[in-house]
Parts: C-alpha cells; sequence; structure tokens
C-alpha cells in the first residue's frame, strides 16, 4: 500500500478531490435522514419490528437492483449516474416532510426504498469510477480516506442529525438532507471521468440486461481468489445487519440522561469512529496484500468479539459500551477497505461495475436479513436485547471463520 499522504492525495489531485467532496456532502445528510426516520418509527409505532423493516426495505431495494446499477455504470457515463442519482434523492427527501401519522409510515417505508435505489447507483458508479481518477499508486489511500470520510460523516452526521431532530424536528433534518444533495450534485457536475465502455453491451437495456449481467457473474465465478472476496462484506453483514441496524438503535433510544434522537446519535458516531479509524489503521500496518484476503476473515471474528462484549456491558456503563462500539467497527472498517481495494485491483474498467454491483447484491441480501430477523425476536420477545448481542455476535465470529477456511474453486459458467 503507498505511502501518499491523504491530504497529499486531496491537494494534488482535483479530479478525486471533487468526488470525494461531493460523497461526503451526500453523506452528512443521508445520516441527518437516518437520524429522523428512526425518530418517526419510534414516535409514531414504538416498533422494533417496522425499525428492522425499515432497514430490511433499504437495503433489500438497495440490492435487488444493483446488477442493474452495475450494467448502467458500465454502459452509461458513471459521472451522469452521480448527478442524477443526487438530483432526485434531493427531491425526495423532501417528501418525508409529509409525514405526520402512524398512517403514513408503509409510504415512508417505500419512500426510503426508492433513496437507496439510487444511492445504490450512486456508490456502484463511484466505486467503478475511483481507479479510473487515482493511479494504482494511489488507490490504497484512496480508499482509505472514501472509508474514513464515509465514518466522519457517519459520525457528525449522525450526531448532529441527532442535535437538529432533538431540538428543531425531523423536518429540519429532512430538510438539510435535500440540501446536502443538491450541492453534492453541483461539485459532481464539472468532473469528467475516462471511462472505458464494453463493446459487446449492445441493444435495448432491459432486453440486453440477463446476458449483460451474467456476464459480471462469469466473470466473478472463474477466478476463485475473486469469488472468495466478493464474500467479504456478507461474512460481516450476515449479523451486523441485526446488530448495527437494529440492536444498536434500540440500545440508543435507551440511554439514561439523553433524548431518544441524541441516543441514536451517540451509538452511531461511536460505530463512526471505528469505521473510520480501521481503513487507516489498515493501511498503516496490514502492508502485505498476500495476507488481506486470510485477514479479512479474521477481522469479521474480532469484530464479533467486541460486539459479544457489548451485550455485557448494556446498562452499566455507557462510555465502555460505546468503546467497544468503536472497536468492533474498527475491525469491521478494515474488512471493508481491504475487500474493496482487492476488487478494484483485480477486476478490469470495463467489467468493475457489474462485479461491484454483485458485491453490494450479496452483501445488502445478508444485511436485509439480518435485520429483518433481529427486529422480528425483540419485536415477539423471543430475546431480550442483551441476548440479541451476544447470539448475532456469536454467528459473526462464526462467519468469519469458515470465510478464513473457505478455499473456493474457480467454476465455468455456459456464457
Amino acid at each position: 500500500m503507498t505511502d501518499i499522504g491523504y491530504w497529499d492525495l486531496i491537494t494534488s489531485n482535483p479530479k478525486f478531490r471533487r468526488l470525494w467532496s461531493a460523497s461526503v456532502i451526500s453523506m452528512l445528510g443521508e445520516w441527518f435522514n437516518t437520524i429522523a426516520l428512526f425518530l418517526l418509527i419510534f414516535k409514531y409505532t414504538d416498533s422494533e419490528f417496522l425499525l428492522g423493516i425499515l432497514f430490511t426495505v433499504r437495503m433489500l431495494c438497495f440490492a435487488l437492483l444493483q446488477p442493474i446499477s452495475g450494467l448502467l455504470a458500465d454502459r452509461m457515463n458513471r459521472k451522469h449516474i452521480m448527478v442524477w442519482s443526487n438530483v432526485f434523492q434531493m427531491f425526495l427527501a423532501l417528501g418525508f416532510l409529509a409525514v405526520d401519522g402512524p398512517e403514513d409510515i408503509p409510504w415512508m417505508l417505500g419512500l426510503s426504498g426508492v433513496m437507496m435505489i439510487l444511492h445504490g447507483a450512486y456508490v456502484t458508479a463511484e466505486r467503478a469510477a475511483l481507479p479510473n481518477i487515482v493511479s494504482k499508486e494511489e488507490l490504497a489511500t484512496a480508499n482509505a480516506l472514501d472509508a474514513a470520510s464515509w465514518s466522519t460523516a457517519l459520525c457528525l452526521g449522525a450526531m448532529l442529525g441527532g442535535i437538529v431532530v432533538e431540538y428543531f424536528g425531523t423536518d429540519a433534518a429532512f430538510i438539510i438532507d435535500a440540501c446536502t444533495f443538491l450541492l453534492g450534485a453541483i461539485l459532481l457536475a464539472p468532473l469528467t471521468i475516462p471511462q472505458t465502455f464494453d463493446k459487446e453491451i449492445s441493444g435495448p437495456l432491459l432486453t440486453t440486461a440477463l446476458s449483460n449481467i451474467r456476464k459480471g457473474w462469469t466473470r466473478i465465478a472463474e477466478e476463485a481468489r475473486l469469488l472468495r472476496i466478493v464474500f467479504a462484506k456478507a461474512s460481516w453483514n450476515i449479523a451486523g445487519g441485526g446488530l448495527a441496524g437494529v440492536f444498536l438503535v434500540v440500545a440508543g433510544s435507551n440511554v439514561d440522561g439523553f433524548g431518544v434522537a441524541l441516543g441514536f446519535g451517540l451509538f452511531f458516531f461511536a460505530r463512526g469512529i471505528g469505521t473510520g479509524t480501521g481503513p487507516i489503521l489498515a493501511r498503516k500496518f496490514l502492508t502485505d496484500q498476500e495476507k488481506w484476503p486470510l485477514l479479512i476473515g479474521i477481522l469479521v471474528m474480532i469484530s464479533g468479539l467486541f460486539y459479544f462484549f457489548v451485550g455485557y456491558t448494556l446498562g452499566m456503563n455507557v462510555w465502555l459500551t460505546i468503546f467497544l462500539v468503536m472497536l468492533a467497527h474498527s475491525a469491521s472498517g478494515a474488512n471493508w477497505v481491504l475487500s474493496t481495494i482487492l476488487t478494484q485491483m483485480w477486476v478490469e474498467d470495463e467489467i468493475r461495475g457489474r462485479v461491484f454491483s454483485i458485491d453490494m447484491l450479496i452483501m445488502s441480501l445478508a444485511f436485509s436479513l439480518s435485520s429483518a430477523c433481529a427486529g422480528y425476536v425483540l419485536e415477539k420477545g423471543i430475546l431480550t436485547l442483551q441476548q440479541g448481542f451476544q447470539i448475532f455476535a456469536l454467528v459473526m465470529i462464526a462467519s468469519g471463520f469458515v470465510f478464513t477456511l473457505w478455499k473456493p474453486t474457480p467454476i465455468k459458467l455456459n456464457t
């Protein structure tokens, strides 16, 4: 991994600086939106199950159209995809202003899902475009900075979102969210991103979608190391969806001395600190790329171990709980950035969008299943919050162990 500094990359590469700035600003607003949606669900329904459904709807919408998003990222101008995604999300964010009762929760969930479809298109285009605006030597630093920036946006967005929602209401958060999407689109508009198009992609989009998506699956299946690495993020999310998406939110709503929105913000702030420091530490200390696939599974197990202890500290010492959440997500952040860099390095530009879309599809399905199960077991009283943290943490440890031992063989698909 390169020794180029983060500040050096930002100041010396104007294209990356613009792409990075637009992404950070949009992500800040997204967490304002997320905290506000949490509060609306608790305010109008007080349902842990609906909280799980919110994450399930969001991640399923993100996941199910990922193959199409990947195809678009290889077939269309990636900058245009990102700009229009921000523009449409700006207007959709303002739609949440109309939520004023429990009868509005169903369409609120649907609207949030539509925004995640657009967000999925943005993320896939951005991941595929990044290697085209930074050099190979800058790629590790760019990915570490991108992951750390996502985490910083999570920290600041969740905490500031909690403060705004607590003192100014949810409407203010939705308006701020819309403004960040507008600013992100403005920043991206002048950007020129080099792109190599797959000459085999032609014809009407829908009628050629299946064959082109299959090409992405074929590219993955025929290379054993790539087949393994596309399951790296899912190995964490199969339990992480419930832990970070449901249990952590419910725990935040019960923190003594804080309002509900501030409690959400506090725990998500800790999550952001962890996912921010993990990629930075990985860039500095995990320099042997040959060991990354093995380390990815170990990092999942470490994250699960820290979450197991989170279950013990609930209601005892909130600051110790926060510290353990930070450590758990430091490991998960390193998992994310190492697997992303490997995929970017191994996959050709003209098919990279479709490969990343499948990576995101597998991850999102794992997260959706996990969060739905977590919300259900809490709602039905099958598990207490403490038991939920510990059992899901054990599932995460087991998942990391399986990933560490897994040695797939290439699969020859008929194309």
